[in-house]
């Protein structure tokens, strides 16, 4: 094996090892770390940046970004509770709040497809309007579930693994699959990567925005509902830079800003990188602030990654 078919692995997995060296450290700090609650503690605080993190995955590999996941969450999580409370049956309010999501995500990508904006300004606007509605539904108030079976929907698991974690897998593998073995997973990976190429050879680049979009706000929508089942409230501040934080985890992944290069399986290594990071600090009775600065600077060291892959790529194209 010669130096570049290491290079070329240690670029390929690095996330992988990544996420081995944080859990190696954080094992030797904590006693609690490696137990197998704590494993599965890991699992479902992992679900729900990961959910968010398949749809930002989706759409960045179309070269575009999603914003507003955060504020698309609060709202749906909002209307799932506040229906209830409404009079509404259980399963119409679910379907509401995932309609809601779904719509918003449909209306980002026709936005950003109709105007030619970049959809880091389109969704910029989306997360400051959705957020507002989200005030203006709650007056501000947290919603607390008054049907407390509502609270109990997701109180089931498989040895220390939650249904929540059970569900964000089960997403991650469809998705997975959507990208690999379908024509929309293959051109949406066109379309990030050439889309002038893209659109010569008949690919509607549009279309293919339109959905990944589309998905994004479904995934948002399911998370705030999740979200709002295990914490039995719904509030307006929910999922706040919870955007920023999945981008984190999709660029930790591999998956190049630029759009055409990411898989799902890697972007789970991002996740679950940010999770144990958390997990771990918290054991550890780090500061909040402490936790943010070092959520930080993993923010740049994500940043660097992507720029030295991109510089790879490039040196790789031009050999």
């Amino acid at each position: 094996m010669n130096g570049m078919t290491i290079r070329r692995l240690a670029a390929d997995h690095y996330v992988w090892m990544l996420l081995v060296l944080v859990c190696v450290f954080f094992a030797f700090l904590s006693p609690h770390f490696l137990t197998a609650f704590n494993i599965g503690n890991v699992l479902t605080q992992s679900a729900f940046i990961g959910l968010l993190a398949i749809g930002m995955t989706l759409v960045i590999l179309n070269g575009e970004i999603d914003l507003s996941v955060g504020a698309t969450l609060a709202l749906s999580a909002a209307l799932a509770i506040g229906l209830q409370n409404g009079g509404w049956p259980t399963g119409a309010a679910i379907a509401a709040g995932l309609a809601a999501g779904t719509a918003l995500g449909f209306i980002n990508g026709a936005v950003v497809v109709a105007s030619g904006m970049h959809s880091f300004v389109v969704t910029l606007g989306a997360l400051i309007g959705i957020r507002g509605l989200v005030f203006v539904y709650t007056k501000g108030n947290a919603l607390l579930v008054e049907d407390f079976t509502y609270a109990d929907l997701l109180e089931v698991y498989v040895g220390p693994v939650s249904l929540t974690a059970i569900i964000f897998l089960g997403m991650l593998a469809f998705f997975q699959w959507l990208l690999a073995a379908s024509r929309h997973g293959r051109e949406a990976y066109a379309v990030g990567d050439n889309p002038e190429a893209a659109r010569d050879a008949g690919v509607k680049v549009g279309r293919h925005k339109i959905i990944n979009f589309t998905i994004s706000g479904f995934l948002a929508a399911l998370c705030g509902i999740l979200l709002s089942i295990r914490l039995g409230t719904a509030e307006p501040q929910a999922g706040r830079i919870w955007e920023l934080w999945t981008v984190i985890a999709v660029v930790l992944g591999g998956t190049r800003l630029q759009g055409g290069v990411g898989s799902l399986w890697k972007t789970l290594g991002g996740v679950l990188v940010l999770a144990v990071l958390q997990n771990g600090l918290r054991l550890l009775n780090t500061p909040n602030h402490v936790e943010l600065i070092v959520m930080g600077v993993i923010l740049m060291i994500a940043l660097g990654i992507d720029r030295l892959m991109t510089l790879l790529r490039e040196r790789e194209r031009t050999a």
